[in-house]
């Protein structure tokens, strides 16, 4: 009583899937599989069929057969619920009941084929129990990731505020160079003017030159150069009274006219590197008249590219958005425009969402004499696509550094789209450069330093201008213009999804829409 392999096959008898739980060599389940279609009788109503030493328990999904092999002795009744258990799962788990869907989710089906049935024997599971077993979420994971992005949040936030501090220092103690330079002018001219009317005011000038120059280890050598102050240590301080401070503006008063040229002021210190925003917002981007149907697609970006070629991660998230502002319009069912790329994409329908079946993508209520709400929106459908295919990157960018040999290098950056279907708008790319690094570009662009980046705005980039290039010389090595961020909001769905029709359940009748979609970045990274 027990299931020997569960199956997928097409209806030639073609293996796609197996996954055997007794041992079984593969060309005894190769020509079972083979033999299986020849067993069913035409016109059969039957979902078994028996043979002298197994029996077939089955059910048609679309082109194809999804089977479980058991032998003659095995629960009937237990073995049907057990294929209606599988053939939920790879609904759930494939975009598309077809080969090449099959084949590309190979792996996890295996997995929910295990998770389901061991060593011959249904596990007691439901379909959402297999379902978060195959997610692997985690609670006490979620909270560390919630725990984590409050730190990184509150890291931006504490960087900023030290970068605005820094600034302000800055600020000021150019503030203070300025009114010491311009004292130590004033005091040298008066200092001449006392010279043109005699004698009388030098010893003026040498009471500051012993009483505040800074002490040295030595007293001979404190004698040794008496007409001018020198200053050690570690400069001005800021935000102290008195002390160092006032003794600078003092000597600087009563010094000579070069003691502008012996001060040393102290470097500030290196202000933390902020990135430059990248984000883009979707209000960029050109409205949509709304009417009384109207279908918001709205996706977004994730993925790391590698300087040197090759995508790192990629990950592609999308849902479909359905406001009804009309009752009467209430009671309608949309389908998706046919596009050969839904067969890489895992979508998810909400609960109340019949579940897509057949060649065609419908988005329909489960019970047909319900109505969609009115008046407020509605997550109707998701997808999601990841992988490590070059080819779903939308826009394509190339930065080059060329070290010179002298500590600046020579950099080239270039953009190409490449989903020539996608209009995007406000694009940024953000290339780190040195602090205090000032670059040189060649040729007209629209640039700008924002802390320490050079950021690089395109307005917009579509089918007849896909691509473009800007060159400028900078200060640093290679790496230090890594890693590159790039920001942008796109007018239409990098996955292609579209609504192609909705009709009105009631008499069948087309009816007027107004559709959105829009594709923003969360992560596009060069590393």
């Amino acid at each position: 009583m027990v299931v020997l392999a569960a199956s997928i096959c097409t209806r030639s008898g073609k293996p796609l899937l197996s996954r055997q739980f007794r041992p079984m060599p593969r060309s005894r389940v190769d020509g079972l599989l083979a033999a299986f279609p020849k067993l069913i009788p035409v016109n059969s109503q039957h979902t078994t069929v028996e043979t002298n030493d197994v029996r077939f328990v089955y059910q048609p999904f679309e082109e194809l057969y999804v089977l479980l092999i058991t032998n003659k002795g095995s629960n009937i009744l237990q073995d049907i619920k057990t294929l209606s258990l599988l053939v939920r799962l790879i609904s759930s788990l494939t975009p598309a009941m077809s080969e090449p869907a099959i084949l590309h989710h190979a792996f996890d089906l295996l997995c929910a084929f295990d998770e389901v049935v061991s060593l011959g024997y249904k596990e007691n599971v439901s379909l959402n129990q297999v379902r978060n077993v195959l997610e692997g979420e985690s609670h006490e994971e979620k909270i560390q990731e919630i725990i984590a992005r409050n730190k990184e949040a509150e890291a931006k936030e504490e960087l900023k505020r030290r970068a605005k501090q820094l600034e302000m220092q800055r600020r000021e103690q150019q503030r203070l160079a300025q009114a010491t330079g311009g004292a130590s002018r004033s005091g040298y001219g008066g200092g001449s003017g006392g010279m043109a009317g005699g004698y009388s005011n030098v010893p003026r000038y040498e009471a500051p030159q012993t009483e505040y120059r800074t002490p040295t280890p030595s007293a001979n050598q404190s004698q040794s150069q008496p007409s001018k102050p020198k200053f050690t240590g570690s400069g001005m301080k800021l935000g102290k009274k008195g002390g160092k401070q006032s003794d600078l503006i003092n000597a600087a008063i009563g010094g000579e006219p070069d003691v502008e040229e012996d001060i040393s002021y102290p470097q500030p210190e290196p202000e933390p590197e902020v990135p430059a925003e990248t984000e883009v917002s979707a209000d960029v981007l050109e409205k949509v008249e709304q009417d009384s149907i109207h279908v918001t697609i709205k996706e977004q970006l994730s993925l790391t590219l590698l300087r040197d070629g090759g995508l790192e991660s990629f990950e592609l998230k999308g849902d479909l958005d359905l406001r009804i502002t009309d009752a009467a319009q209430s009671k309608i069912r949309l389908t998706l425009a046919p596009k050969d790329a839904y067969s890489e994409l895992q979508f998810k329908q909400h609960p109340n969402v019949a579940k897509f079946s057949g060649s065609e993508k419908i988005i329909g209520l489960k019970d047909p004499s319900r109505n969609f709400p009115v008046g407020q929106g509605l997550g109707v459908l998701r997808w999601r696509m990841t992988g490590k295919d070059e080819s779903h990157v939308p826009l394509n960018v190339t930065v080059w550094p060329q070290p010179r040999g002298d500590g600046t290098s020579d950099v080239a950056v270039e953009y190409e789209l490449e989903a020539q279907h996608l209009t995007l708008r406000n694009v940024v790319i953000s290339i780190p450069v040195p602090s205090g690094a000032l670059p040189s570009v060649t040729g007209e662009a629209d640039w700008r330093l924002s802390g320490n980046s050079f950021v690089w705005t395109i307005d917009t980039i579509d089918s007849e201008n896909s691509n473009g290039s800007l060159e400028f010389r900078c200060q640093g090595d290679a790496d230090a213009f890594f890693p590159v961020q790039v920001g942008f909001a796109a007018s239409g769905s990098l996955a292609d999804v579209e609504v192609a029709k909705a009709v009105l359940i009631e008499d069948g009748s087309e009816q007027t829409f107004s559709q959105e979609r829009i594709l923003t970045v969360d992560k596009y990274e060069i590393v």
